[in-house]
């Protein structure tokens, strides 16, 4: 698996409303787009920093990933996504390895990107996810 860059940091917050003019003032920069990613319950927001991306994540059900997460961490970073070449070999090869896997072929996240997650406790605490166009 070559990693080309960090795709993105993935930041949960209660609200796109609060968090959006926040990051605008921060950044000094627009969003540049809002989507709903339906099957992962959550709108995201997205902010292009250099070659890396903020995507805020606001959850569209308590019951999905990121409302379990903020009901039990608070918002805060919750992933940091690096950019492969392929999503499903890539994953194959950190099976291997022995890296306990989210999830087992790609699926599609945000922005039409391929993308596959890895399960904190093979990462040293950090929920990773890996993703390709």
């Amino acid at each position: 698996m070559s990693i080309s860059h960090i795709e993105h940091i993935g930041i949960a917050v209660n609200s796109l409303d609060e968090a959006i003019p926040f990051y605008e003032k921060m950044l000094g920069q627009k969003c540049y787009a809002i989507e709903e990613v339906k099957d992962q319950k959550v709108k995201t927001a997205f902010f292009q920093v250099g070659q890396t991306k903020i995507e805020l994540l606001e959850s569209t059900d308590q019951e999905g990933p990121i409302g379990k997460f903020i009901e039990k961490k608070g918002p805060g970073i919750h992933h940091i996504a690096y950019a492969v070449e392929n999503v499903d070999e890539s994953l194959k090869k950190l099976e291997e390895q022995g890296v306990r896997l989210i999830d087992q072929k790609s699926r599609k996240g945000a922005e039409g990107l391929n993308i596959g997650f890895l399960h904190p406790k093979s990462t040293l605490g950090v929920l990773t996810e890996i993703c390709s166009k």
